[in-house]
């Protein structure tokens, strides 16, 4: 099962490289699927700030969309690791409504402090991407069956731990600061998702763990050929997103302070769309970070702005669900022109360099 668009899927062909001899609209023509969301996000914010001005452009929404897109961000994040390496992590939305029930029932029914109770959640996320990472490569089960499997496992198991009721307690200040508090303004789970996407743009662009990732999601049998360790990154992604994951939980746990198995399942299709939505800017046809947050932006940006017009309670799944059809078909469309273009300049590469009569090359034995 393809889980992931090919890699420079949307890329300019470098064989059509004639930017020097293009006019204006066709050079930024070029550039539309490099530049074209974060323009249409933009576009966007002006169009609702013009039409909506006593609500939209304000510090009011946008504290509010900071503070209730960070947990989507974050798990966006962590299904964009998996991906880079051609699979996918469907417990990012499953995990959560485990984790962020522990995180409080560790500190309200077992007495943990809060510090040690984040320290057990973030363990036990990192323990179930070993576990995800072993089924994928050892068991060479398909990612997208193999996390859907082991979340469906989570999932029951929070409805276990919580007996289907509701988790609540008394929370102390410094675990409710996680994500209650503010820094210049902004509520400070925007800054967590910020420095998190640094510090995967760092590894994922400028590390050799980062570019045998891409590889590995490009051609696994080149990875391996080229000694790259195949099972080795997959299941460090895995672990990496499980880990993540578990840290959104926190998040939302600090955030909503009680915990109850309804709450949760509801990010895991806003963080797969930013993720694939992403795969189609900024490094067009790859799972990128910078393209992830952009994909995660625009969802946000649209959806408030819609209900804001007074937009029915099923407009943000509808909204989802198509951007997600959308952005797959754009990238699945481009991807086969990209593919019928260089068939079709190598073609005419062959015919050039044997013109009609001209005796052909030995064939060699």
């Amino acid at each position: 099962m393809t889980t992931s668009i090919r890699a420079t899927a949307l890329e300019p062909d470098p064989s059509f490289d004639t930017a020097h001899t293009l006019g204006l609209l066709a050079r930024i023509g070029r550039q539309m699927p490099v530049y074209g969301l974060p323009v249409l996000t933009i576009g966007l914010i002006v169009l609702f700030s013009i039409l909506l001005p006593q609500s939209f452009p304000t510090l009011f929404n946008l504290r509010s969309i900071l503070s209730d897109k960070s947990v989507i961000a974050l798990l966006a994040l962590a299904a964009t690791i998996p991906m880079m390496t051609g699979k996918i992590d469907l417990t990012v939305g499953y995990g959560i409504v485990l984790w962020h029930i522990l995180a409080i029932s560790l500190q309200t029914q077992f007495g943990l402090s809060w510090p040690a109770a984040v320290a057990v959640v973030l363990l036990c996320g990192a323990l179930f991407g070993v576990i995800n990472g072993v089924l994928v490569e050892q068991a060479q089960i398909d990612s997208f069956i193999a996390t859907l499997g082991t979340g469906t496992v989570l999932y029951a198991i929070a409805m276990w731990h919580s007996g289907g009721r509701q988790v609540i307690g008394s929370l102390p200040d410094g675990f409710v600061n996680i994500a209650g508090a503010d820094l210049f303004g902004l509520p400070v789970t925007a800054f967590y998702v910020m420095a998190l996407a640094v510090v995967l743009w760092l590894v994922s662009e400028h590390t050799p763990i980062g570019r045998a990732f891409y590889v590995i999601g490009s051609n696994p049998k080149a990875a391996v050929l080229n000694g790259i360790p195949l099972q080795k990154c997959v299941m460090g992604a895995f672990v990496a997103s499980g880990t993540l994951s578990a840290f959104a939980g926190v998040v939302l746990a600090s955030r909503l302070q009680i915990g109850q198995a309804g709450v949760g399942l509801e990010f895991l299709l806003p963080a797969l769309v930013g993720a694939f939505l992403g795969s189609t800017t900024i490094r067009p046809g790859r799972v990128n970070v910078w393209g992830t947050l952009v994909g995660v932006a625009i969802l946000a940006v649209g959806i408030s702005g819609i209900q804001q017009f007074g937009g029915a309670f099923f407009v943000e799944p509808l909204f989802n669900g198509i951007t997600l059809l959308v952005s797959i078909g754009i990238a699945g469309y481009a991807q086969r022109k990209r593919g019928q273009s260089i068939k079709r300049r190598i073609a005419e590469q062959q015919i050039a360099s044997h013109p009609a009569g001209a005796p052909k090359a030995p064939a060699e034995s």
